[in-house]
């Protein structure tokens, strides 16, 4: 998700107490899960990773997959940026990252029949996962655009029933947003399918979206130095210099990359997204008829029997608090 719009003043440095620990100790069943990003982006994407790695009590982390959106890079780029995020998290070759699209859906529609296809190693990793015999139902969550989580769907429509897509995106009913323009056949064709699908709203400059989830450089470098498991050997960072941990390059992210507002600060969008799977009531769900869009515009369909779900009013405070501790008080992915 990169930033496109002039953005909220942050309301509060701190973030608010919050009893994070009750979700762990309770006997909910961890969430199967496959986080989609465009990694090399901005800088949302790799904390909204790391916060996924560190919640491992709640998540079943099945692994990463990428795609390129028009910012970061090349597709490898966005991989091998997803890699670093993963060593830093002390997951190295225990998280799979997979290759995913680096076109659009209606470039690659047409090629999911051939053995090899532009995004094959995501989407066949994903296909893989969603059949696989468990009673609960695997979360896709993309970050990113919806490419590879429609050409799953497209190569096999068996798997609608057996994922639940919840995806950082839009502005709606405004036009627009930076995940939604990278793809809107992709966005389109999800519509129009059976699959549980629900939208973490983004809504640039207003107080209901993932926008209003916000950090400020002075909070990440009272919060984020030296969190998360030490690794070695030290790994290089995207704009230079070598780190240990995941907070460390937490800061350095956040001290490269244009902030905006008083006090300076960034949306964690991604993060956001996550940390609504992991409480629900941490934002609120709202139901509507799948709507469509018509050249980039938003058109409702009022009788249509197809419902989704938006996300909005995300309680800032409580996500961010949730994140400070669990850079922490971290349970690893994979961990019992």
């Amino acid at each position: 998700m990169r930033i496109a719009a002039p953005f909220l003043v942050l309301a509060a440095l701190c973030p608010i107490a919050t009893n994070t620990t009750a979700l762990a100790e309770s006997n909910v069943e961890k969430v199967r899960v496959i986080l989609d990003t465009d990694a090399n982006n901005e800088l949302d994407d790799q904390h909204a990773i790391a916060y996924l790695l560190f919640n491992g009590d709640v998540f079943d982390v099945e692994g990463i997959t990428v795609n390129r959106t028009q910012a970061g890079g090349g597709v490898d780029q966005h991989l091998a940026e997803a890699q670093r995020v993963v060593r830093l998290c002390g997951l190295d070759s225990k998280i799979p990252v997979l290759r995913g699209a680096d076109k659009s859906f209606h470039d690659i529609q047409g090629r999911l029949g051939q053995p090899e296809f532009d995004g094959a190693e995501a989407v066949n990793f994903m296909i893989e996962h969603a059949r696989a015999t468990d009673e609960r139902r695997l979360v896709l969550l993309p970050v990113g655009k919806l490419t590879n989580i429609a050409l799953s769907l497209a190569k096999e429509p068996a798997i609608i029933p057996k994922v639940r897509v919840v995806w950082l995106g839009s502005n709606y009913p405004a036009p627009g947003e930076y995940n939604q323009v990278n793809d809107e056949p992709a966005l389109n064709y999800i519509l129009d399918t059976g699959v549980a699908f629900e939208i973490a709203l983004v809504r640039y400059g207003k107080p209901s979206g993932t926008d209003a989830v916000r950090a400020a450089l002075a909070e990440i470098r009272q919060n984020m130095p030296g969190t998360g498991p030490s690794v070695s050997p030290p790994e290089t960072g995207r704009h230079g210099g070598r780190f240990s941990c995941f907070g460390d390059y937490s800061v350095n992210l956040f001290e490269n990359i244009r902030l905006h507002g008083t006090p300076p600060s960034r949306a964690l969008f991604d993060m956001a997204a996550v940390a609504i799977v992991k409480s629900p009531a941490w934002a609120t769900p709202r139901t509507i008829p799948a709507p469509m869009l018509k050249d980039g515009r938003w058109v409702d369909r009022p009788d249509n029997p197809r419902k989704i779900i938006l996300w909005e009013d995300f309680d800032r405070n409580a996500i961010m608090a949730d994140f400070y501790e669990r850079m922490k008080k971290y349970r690893l992915a994979g961990s019992s």
